[in-house]
């Protein structure tokens, strides 16, 4: 009996045909009602899931009878509920290291972008407003030579680190929850606590996990640490910062800028944020490359068929239930 697998998002198209010539897939489509209706409908006699970006929990999985993995095409996993996935002895894969390098560039463009104030000065540019040499009001902060905090050294915050120090000739301090002098000391990064870092930086950039201890892990004291000239940046998750008390430092000044490609609620629709000159939105486009995108996805399908196949995916998110 040919295996079912369920498609909750849009993923590639060549990727999609080979899963449709492999198996009987059913694809998750918004405009045919409720979402977690279909998942429902559709998960009861499903053998896989494969996507990114929805919410799969209890509320959703609860009639699966036979699956075997959902396979997220994605690095961070926080929009599945893991321990229920352990109880119903379901794998969780996901796609980590092939987006570091895209997400690392993500992050410097946000930085370089909210220091030197690209987006409000090319709306100033275009609207005409250029009519004499520029004065303080357009300056930015510079950042060759400058301090780099980082928040989170995994292999993300590392290559943040890369080319902070060898493109900017920066000095790199990190905050993690363990020293890492492996990747610290090609770099000279010195290890911080987070008040010291958070105080030391001109730059300061989140690329934690989101957990149980780094949610709302910067929050209004953090903010209060922070130099005045300090540029802060995420592309981490927007629940590892109080998105509030970032509202109330940046429309107060108690930092220089900020660059954003997390929020609390996605997609941002309305926010405070829109309205201040001094912060870069994005709309989460960390490893939103055609280049990066397609890799994740073959090896999100790669962690499926193997599942499928009896071999253990080679990315798991939680236990290993082959024994």
């Amino acid at each position: 009996m040919q295996k079912k697998v369920i498609v909750f998002s849009q993923i590639d198209a060549d990727v999609l045909a080979t899963l449709q010539a492999q198996y009987h897939v059913v694809v998750i489509n918004p405009k045919m009602g409720d979402v977690n209706e279909q998942i429902r409908q559709h998960v009861v006699d499903a053998d896989a899931m494969i996507g990114a970006g929805r919410l799969l929990n209890e509320t959703n999985l609860a009639p699966a009878q036979k699956l075997k993995i959902i396979s997220s095409v994605s690095v961070g996993y926080d929009n599945y509920d893991v321990a229920y996935l352990n109880q119903k002895k379901i794998w969780l894969s996901n796609t980590p290291h092939v987006l570091t390098e895209t997400t690392a560039d993500l992050a410097f463009t946000l930085l370089m972008s909210a220091a030197r104030k690209v987006p409000s000065l090319d709306q100033w540019t275009k609207q005409g407003e250029w009519k004499r040499t520029v004065s303080g009001a357009q300056f930015g902060q510079e950042i060759f030579g400058k301090t780099l905090g980082i928040v989170g050294l995994g292999h993300i915050g590392e290559a943040i680190a890369r080319r902070g120090f060898h493109g900017f000739n920066m000095n790199i301090l990190y905050h993690n929850r363990r020293e890492k002098l492996e990747l610290a000391q090609p770099l000279n990064a010195q290890y911080r606590s987070l008040k010291d870092l958070l105080q030391q930086s001109d730059f300061v950039v989140v690329a934690v996990d989101l957990n149980a201890e780094s949610k709302a892990l910067i929050n209004a004291e953090a903010f209060d640490l922070m130099q005045k000239h300090a540029v802060f940046v995420n592309i981490s998750r927007g629940s590892v910062v109080d998105e509030q008390a970032l509202i109330d430092a940046l429309q107060q000044h108690k930092i220089f800028a900020a660059g954003l490609d997390v929020y609390q609620k996605e997609p941002l629709q309305q926010s405070p944020l829109f309205d201040l000159e001094n912060v870069v939105t994005l709309p989460h486009i960390g490893s939103a490359t055609a280049e990066t995108r397609q890799k994740m996805v073959k090896l999100a399908y790669q962690n499926l068929v193997d599942a499928l196949e009896d071999r253990v995916p080679r990315y798991l998110v939680n236990e290993n239930f082959s024994s």
